[in-house]
């Protein structure tokens, strides 16, 4: 039997009061971002605004990201991606690419440089076999999109990751929103996942842990040690 891979929990945000909440506890791997983040958090979607914020994300702890490429086509991508990949920022950098025909294209021609591949918005197990094929370090497929599309998403991402398992690519649940999601599917053998804040919270937050630890604040100081 190999060794199970090491777990990866990334934090889906371009918010930097967020990171700066969050990053520091240590339990996150990195962080996730593309063009809608950005536009929500009010980032600018340039390569200089880009390394500033990773960065900023490498101060806080983080020990990757992944940046989203654009253009408007196979070439536009593949330069933008190379300057991603380019940035030194002192933390990995995963270029991510739609899983499109001509994000394929574009991924081709990053991973032949050397660049760490994502293959996002991801939905068919087809997009996942073409990413482990082109050398593509991750596949993302929309968990929560996938459920209000009516397909069954939990059963297209195990069947993924039967698949993803035979190979070096890292399956990487996204759309993910809420922690029993996150905990059902680590459950079933997951082990890379992407969420919002809230969830990354909820994973940690729980009223009978807040309530013992009042406990144990309250016996150490009655006990003469009040720090």
């Amino acid at each position: 039997m190999t060794d199970a891979r090491p777990l990866r929990l990334l934090l889906d945000s371009a918010d930097r009061h967020r990171w700066a909440r969050l990053l520091p506890l240590g339990f996150l791997h990195g962080v996730t971002t593309n063009p809608l983040l950005l536009e929500r958090a009010g980032e600018r979607c340039t390569v200089a605004n880009l390394r500033l914020l990773a960065s900023e994300a490498a101060a806080y702890g983080a020990r990757e990201i992944h940046l989203q490429a654009w253009g408007r086509d196979a070439d536009a991508l593949q330069g933008c991606g190379l300057d991603l990949a380019a940035l030194d920022c002192g933390l990995a950098i995963a270029v991510k690419v739609p899983a499109t025909a001509d994000g394929f294209a574009a991924a081709r021609g990053l991973v032949a440089q050397g660049a760490t591949v994502t293959m996002t918005a991801v939905y068919t197990e087809g997009q996942v076999l073409a990413a482990a094929g082109l050398g593509a370090a991750y596949a993302a497929p929309y968990l929560g999109r996938l459920d209000d599309a009516g397909r069954d998403g939990r059963a297209i991402l195990l069947r993924m990751q039967a698949m993803a398992a035979r190979t070096p690519l890292r399956l990487l649940a996204a759309s993910l929103r809420s922690a029993d999601r996150v905990t059902d599917l680590a459950a079933a053998g997951l082990d890379t996942f992407t969420f919002g804040p809230d969830v990354a919270l909820s994973l940690i937050e729980e009223p009978l842990t807040t309530a013992a630890a009042a406990e144990f604040g309250r016996a150490a100081a009655t006990m003469g040690d009040d720090r």
